[in-house]
């Protein structure tokens, strides 16, 4: 085998673009809800998905963030962001390419959405919110486990 042909079989891995899919923003309740003492309570939903785009290695992974900020019995307001990315993922073994696309890419995105859910909540002149880190090995590991365990219920 030459030495192109052997790199050609070299497990490759590239981020090739990082962009905002799908961005909301909602405060159905302003501008009454800026009235009286803010104690949000926030609620954060998170999604992963990915597709495969042609025959070349390359897949489209979309992170998906959902705040929705409470405030009293109140929706203060709704933030979503659906931040996507072209990665290379090429002679990768399927497991790895399993973890690399449900755990890595998202761990890679997820401060680009973070940023996003932050511009568009000061944006709505909200105090700032800055979404802790998020595991994603180990929300990925869970995941494995709950569909290992699935089948036997």
């Amino acid at each position: 085998m030459s030495e192109a042909q052997d790199q050609d079989q070299q497990p490759q891995f590239a981020l090739q673009r990082i962009y905002v899919k799908d961005i909301s923003f909602e405060s159905p309740k302003a501008p009454d809800i800026f009235k009286g003492q803010w104690q949000p309570e926030v609620k954060l939903d998170l999604n992963t998905g990915n597709t495969k785009l042609g025959e070349d290695g390359m897949y489209e992974v979309v992170l998906s963030l959902t705040a929705t900020v409470m405030h009293g019995e109140e929706t203060a307001f709704v933030a979503e962001v659906h931040q996507g990315g072209i990665f290379l993922a090429k002679n990768l073994p399927e497991a790895d390419l399993h973890r690399t696309l449900g755990a890595f890419c998202p761990n890679l995105l997820f401060p680009y959405a973070r940023e996003a859910i932050d511009s568009l909540v000061t944006r709505g002149s909200f105090p700032a919110l800055m979404l802790a880190p998020v595991n994603f090995d180990a929300l990925y590991a869970q995941a494995l486990q709950q569909a290992a365990e699935q089948p036997q219920q």
